[in-house]
């Protein structure tokens, strides 16, 4: 069934009173095996175990950007440095089903590894994307199985890319922390997050956090551009940041705080 399903274009409906729906709680309708079932999009599981339906959803209805905005912004930092994109040693941290690995690849990136806590979104991109990651890693990148720990390392990463992960229930401080620290020094950092993140109405703990780290002189921006992510279910632009900066330290446990 699976096989069948993602050669045919999935009947997808909307919420028909949106405006009553928070980003968090954003849901859609799927038709599947002939009955409708309601799923959240936070819900990552549910949606990468049905072949398209992330893309058709976030990228065909909703017009999601940030792939290709992400790429662009890093494209033209190394660039602007001299730097061949073939040499970028890549964690691509919440990797999902490998769309924003794939993008990456087309800016010539040379090695490039995924990471993500949620076991569907791997069996996604080696279904959807086998071709795109170099390896993927399924687990917690703050505490990780030793297999994964020393594979994390081996990998000698020079960059760091985390798209539209941030914040919400997803990706917290602690998790980019750990992703961040893997990152030799003087290597590229590039993230996306919702504009509000990055402001004083910040719910997520990622505005202070990331101050932190510029202030310290952890983490120097070098590009930042607010974009428009994806429509929400009500056809309004929802807002975010993408950054695209250098590591010249770790991150201490006690900017968490």
């Amino acid at each position: 069934m699976e096989n069948r399903r993602s050669l045919e274009k999935l009947q997808i409906r909307l919420p028909e009173r949106p405006e009553e729906i928070d980003q968090d709680a954003e849901y859609c309708s799927v038709l599947l095996d002939g009955e409708w079932a309601d799923i959240r999009f936070h819900d990552y599981d549910r949606i990468y175990r049905v072949h398209g339906l992330y893309e058709q959803l976030f990228h065909e209805i909703l017009d999601c950007r940030s792939p290709d905005v992400i790429a662009k912004l890093l494209k033209e930092q190394l660039q602007r440095d001299g730097y061949d994109a073939e040499g970028l040693r890549v964690l691509d941290l919440g990797a999902g089903n490998g769309l924003v690995g794939e993008q990456l690849r087309t800016i010539g990136v040379g090695h490039l590894v995924g990471a993500d806590i949620i076991p569907e979104a791997a069996e996604a991109a080696r279904r959807e994307r086998p071709e795109v990651y170099d390896a993927y890693h399924v687990g917690d990148v703050t505490a990780p199985s030793e297999e994964v720990a020393a594979a994390l390392t081996a990998a000698e990463f020079n960059t760091m890319v985390c798209v539209a992960a941030l914040g919400y229930s997803d990706i917290p401080p602690s998790a980019f922390r750990a992703a961040f620290n893997l990152v030799r020094d003087g290597g590229w950092i590039a993230f996306t997050i919702k504009d509000r993140f990055l402001t004083e109405e910040d719910t997520s703990g990622f505005a202070g956090f990331i101050k932190t780290c510029q202030d310290n002189g952890v983490l120097e921006v070098r590009a930042s551009e607010r974009y428009r992510h994806r429509l929400n279910i009500s056809g309004e632009p929802l807002h975010y940041v993408a950054v695209i900066g250098t590591k010249h330290a770790d991150i201490p446990a006690e900017f968490l705080t």
